[in-house]
């Protein structure tokens, strides 16, 4: 969800996420989106031009249909920053059609179940509550690294324990580390695999 263009945030990987999910509701916050799922495509060049230079094209699937480029991730006040430029399409097909027209190519699939919330006193700190098909997440962004930190800290999550990677970055460490020879991260590739926090590379941050 851009912030004047940019996207400044953090993830924590959860052990329980009904637990979050009641804390946030417990301090008033609010459900800006309920439970969704969201089906998102990565388009890139022949030459993976994009993924090379760390740029992102999605095309994106949930309440509506959305075109995303991401540039270059850095880090600011403890928080992954990145340029982030996000518009509505009328048909998810017609626009996976020019993508595919200009000359990009689908390079992977990834899925996931979203809801988001509001909290209070701050209508740009947002928390995503995240199902992946390798785990649960939290995703905290806001217009500085200061108020991220605290909002963290008013959910009881570690802030030692954030992530600055991406979801598709922790995809890639997985399917180097267990040897999976899939494309896409959906929930049918990931059935009946055990993933831990040492495969991920991650801390929970809920313990």
């Amino acid at each position: 969800m851009p912030n004047n263009g940019k996207e400044l945030e953090v993830k924590f990987y959860l052990s329980d996420l009904s637990a979050l999910q009641a804390r946030l509701e417990g301090l008033g916050a609010e459900l800006v989106q309920p439970r969704t799922h969201e089906v998102n495509l990565r388009f890139d060049t022949p030459g993976l031009d994009l993924l090379h230079s760390d740029r992102l094209l999605r095309l994106r699937q949930d309440r509506a249909a959305c075109i995303t480029y991401k540039g270059p991730g850095g880090e600011q006040g403890g928080a992954r920053l990145r340029q982030e430029l996000e518009f509505t399409v009328g048909d998810f097909a017609t626009a996976q059609a020019v993508l595919e027209a200009l000359g990009y190519q689908v390079i992977m699939m990834y899925e996931k179940y979203r809801a988001v919330y509001r909290m209070p006193g701050n209508d740009a700190l947002l928390v995503t509550l995240d199902e992946m098909p390798y785990g649960r997440f939290a995703e905290i962004e806001g217009p500085d690294g200061q108020s991220i930190q605290g909002a963290a800290e008013q959910l009881g999550l570690d802030w030692p324990a954030r992530i600055l990677d991406g979801y598709i970055i922790l995809f890639e460490r997985l399917k180097a580390g267990l040897g999976l020879a899939f494309r896409d991260l959906s929930f049918a590739n990931f059935e009946g695999i055990d993933i831990t926090p040492q495969a991920l590379g991650v801390h929970l941050a809920d313990e």
